[in-house]
Order: structure tokens, then C-alpha cells, then sequence
């Protein structure tokens, strides 16, 4: 190459690079300082094996996770994250951070992302253990996924000690009673620790291993160690932490969540972005049994939510995935909206998610459709009684007409009509249904009754 061309061609790059610059400087003029100044490299596994079948630390102090757990300081190359919309938890305050060994975390937009082997995601849950002061909480357990070397995961459960000096290795699941103050005394909230194997349940290889790390979910903004409040996206891709290049413009148009408040999203937006982050591990393709899929990246056109048809009908009539306009005969809030065996999720909760479930009802509710009746109320609630019994049937919709049964079948227009309380002197089954003209009827009411006199 002769000098002129040699000439030329550096100018070429120097002008691309400058250009490059500028482009650069533009997509990030005015913007706020990054959050993270540069990336450090975490030791692979931290001081976790690299296989399920290995060796583990029996104490979290030993994970290499934390410098010092009494004050729960993490590791210097742990990065601290948030979620739009976090995993209901029995209430519990939890704390989260990513320990990223040498190599990119593979970024898409949707759907999941892929880190590399040796990545370990820390996850530190406290306890509110008085209502009267929700900062007062309790150090129960924190839990640690690992990216296997061949690509999957194992978690593992650390339950503190009282004294929080520590906190020690489970091999399997516990159950544990905790006294919460309340202004009148105390109550009982049961936690559940997770074993090994309970982990897998939810972090499954359909779902990539990893939950709430994506795009959906991390798109949000958090105060970093250094007082500096930066999108998490934004930060990340900074600190060298993605095998793509985002640019600062483009972040706001990446399909997020929706918080359950913001008031900013549609209703629908924040249902469904509700059941994403609670649901969408096991309800998707390839997941669990149901017709549903309640990822939020699937257009609600082809979720199969709304009058959607259900595996398990709960002996409901016409039971849907949601029914419009019909929380009785919606069997997705049905399960969220109970604390007994048919419960979704299934695992790691032992109470209800009242606001969560205060969401889907209004959601449900919004949706077009008749006026549905509440099912009767049928007092005393059955169960053995040493002598005759007397029931009442009640129903909250004035004018609504009860048409009952005693012999367990299925009440119709046909059978008789509540007019006062009857006596049962033999063992019955009470069934009830409320109907009124403009009025979607009521689901079944059923009690059983055993008297004995």
C-alpha cells in the first residue's frame, strides 16, 4: 500500500472511531452516572462444587458468597438486583445479588437469558415479625443457585441461626413456627425452607434454570452500593456484562413488567404480569399439566387465560382458566386465592398473597360479562353435632331465590326454594345455588352434616 493510500485508510479509521464516539456520547448525553463503573470477575462457583453431586459448604460463611455474614456484606464482585415484580414469598423481605464469572451473560429481550457456568445467584430472606412495626424482622434463610458446568442448575438452603452468627446447610426441607407480634398478642406464621430438591421444582430446565434475571424483570432502576440510582439494564451493559451492546435509547422500548401499583400500566398489564412472575415457571409449553401459559411475552390472545378450558374442573359447573367476570368460576384465582392442598404455587407457600390476589379479582372483574351471584352461605359450617342441628341458607344478593337440596344431588330450578331454617336430625348433605333473573347463577354451596341425635 502506497503512503497516499496508508493515509487515507488511517483517516478512515480514525473518522469511524470518532464517529463511533459520537454516537456513543449522544446515546448517553445527559444521562446519570453509571451505576457500575466496571465489572469484576467473580470467582467461578464461588466456593460452591460445580456439580450437584459435589461437596458443599456447611456453613454460608464458607460459600464464599459473603465477607462478613454477620453484617451480610457481600462478596466485592457480587452485584446487587431487584425485580419489577417479585415472587410472593409468605411476606418475607428479600435481598438479591449475582456472582458473574469470566464470560457474557447471553441477552435477549424476551424470554430468558443464558449465563455462564459458575454463575451464582445469592437470594437473603428477613421476616417481618411484628405487624405493628413492619422494620422489625427476622434472618431466616438465604438460598444459593448455581449454573452447573454442564449448563444446569442446583440451589441450596442456608437457615439461620438465632443469633445470626450464621447460617447452616439443609439437606432437606424444614417446617418451622414463628411467633409474629400483632397489636392484640401474637400469631403463627409457618415458614417453609426449601430442600435441594424443591428448588428443581420451580427452576426447571423448560423455564432456563434461572426465574426473575431477564429482560422483563430487571428493566427497572436501583440505587447501587455507590448512592448511584441507574437502570439495571443500563448498568449492566456498561459494566461489559452482556455478549450484546444496548444502547442507552433503546432501553425504554424493551418489553417490561408491569409493578402491581404502578398506576401508569393498565390493570391487565399488571395481572399478567402478576401471574409471570408467579406462575409462568411451570405454565408455559412443556410445563406443567394445564391448558394456560402465563408467560407475559405470550400475547393474552394465546395464553389460554381467559375462557380458557382446565385440566382439574374442582367439580365447579362451566369452570374456566378465568371466566370472565366470574372469580367462582375462575380455578386459576380459586388456587391462588386459598391456603389449603389445592393451592398454586404449590410449594414454599403457606399463606396468601392478599394484594396479589386483591389484583386478579379486580382484573376478572373488569372483564365484560353478566353479574354473577356469590354461592349461598350455609351456617353452622357442617361437620359431627351431638343432637339435631338447624341450618340457615343466606345470600348476599337481595332478591336472589336459594334452591336447595339434602341428598347431595345437584340443586336445580326444580328443587325446593329456601323459605326459613330446617332442622337435620339424620346425616345430610346441604347443597345450595342462588339464581336471579340478568344474573349468572351461583356456583354450588355444599356443607355435610352428621348429626347424631
Amino acid at each position: 500500500m502506497n503512503k497516499t493510500l496508508k493515509v487515507i485508510a488511517l483517516t478512515a479509521v480514525v473518522l469511524t472511531a470518532a464517529v463511533v464516539r459520537q454516537r456513543s456520547l449522544a446515546d448517553s448525553a445527559g444521562a446519570q452516572p453509571f451505576g457500575l463503573t466496571s465489572r469484576t470477575v467473580s470467582k467461578p462457583y464461588l466456593s460452591m462444587p460445580e456439580l450437584a453431586g459435589g461437596k458443599f459448604p456447611p456453613l454460608l460463611s464458607l460459600t464464599g458468597a459473603f465477607d462478613n455474614v454477620r453484617t451480610l456484606t457481600p462478596n466485592r464482585s457480587l452485584i446487587p438486583y431487584e425485580l419489577i415484580v417479585a415472587f410472593w414469598s409468605d411476606g418475607a423481605a428479600k435481598s438479591r445479588w449475582i456472582s458473574v464469572p469470566q464470560g457474557k451473560i447471553r441477552f435477549s429481550p424476551t424470554g430468558e437469558w443464558g449465563f455462564p457456568d459458575g454463575t451464582v445467584f445469592v437470594k437473603h430472606f428477613d421476616l417481618p415479625i411484628d405487624d405493628t412495626n413492619p422494620t422489625v424482622k427476622r434472618r431466616l434463610e438465604t438460598r444459593l443457585l448455581v449454573r452447573d458446568r454442564h449448563g444446569g442448575v442446583y440451589g441450596v438452603t442456608y437457615k439461620w441461626r438465632p443469633d445470626n452468627s450464621d447460617a447452616d446447610l439443609l439437606t432437606g426441607s424444614v417446617q418451622e413456627n414463628i411467633a409474629i407480634k400483632t397489636a392484640s398478642g401474637t400469631r403463627t406464621q409457618t415458614w417453609y425452607y426449601p430442600s435441594p430438591k424443591d428448588c428443581l421444582t420451580c427452576h426447571t430446565s423448560n423455564a432456563g434454570g434461572t426465574l426473575g434475571v431477564k429482560t422483563r424483570q430487571m428493566d427497572r432502576d436501583i440505587t447501587y452500593p455507590s448512592g448511584v440510582t441507574d437502570n439495571q439494564l443500563r448498568a449492566w451493559n456498561h459494566a461489559g456484562l452482556f455478549d450484546t451492546a444496548l444502547r442507552d435509547s433503546k432501553i425504554a422500548a424493551l418489553p417490561k413488567l408491569a409493578g402491581p401499583t404502578d398506576p401508569a400500566r393498565s390493570l391487565e398489564d399488571r395481572a399478567r404480569s402478576y401471574l409471570d412472575a408467579n406462575c409462568s415457571q411451570c405454565h408455559r409449553p412443556g410445563g406443567a399439566v394445564a391448558n394456560f401459559d402465563a408467560r407475559y411475552d405470550t400475547p393474552l390472545a394465546n395464553q389460554g387465560l381467559i375462557g380458557g378450558p382446565v385440566v382439574i374442573d374442582e367439580n365447579l359447573d362451566r369452570p374456566r382458566v378465568i371466566a370472565p367476570n366470574d372469580i367462582w368460576r375462575s380455578i386459576l384465582f380459586m388456587r391462588v386465592n386459598t391456603d389449603d392442598s389445592i393451592k398454586m404455587p404449590p410449594l414454599a407457600r403457606m399463606t396468601i398473597d392478599t394484594a396479589g390476589v386483591e389484583l386478579l379479582r379486580q382484573w376478572i372483574e373488569s372483564m365484560p360479562g353478566p353479574p354473577v351471584l356469590a354461592p349461598p352461605s350455609i351456617s353452622p359450617p357442617g361437620g359431627s353435632f351431638d343432637k339435631a342441628v338447624t341450618v340457615t341458607l343466606q345470600e348476599a344478593e337481595p332478591d336472589a331465590v336459594i334452591h336447595y337440596t339434602i341428598d347431595g344431588s345437584e340443586p336445580t330450578t326444580s328443587d325446593p326454594v329456601y323459605a326459613a331454617p330446617f332442622p337435620l336430625t339424620v346425616p345430610q348433605v346441604v347443597r345450595a345455588r342462588a339464581y336471579k333473573p340478568g344474573f349468572t347463577r351461583s356456583i354450588t354451596a355444599q356443607q355435610v352434616f352428621i348429626p347424631k341425635g
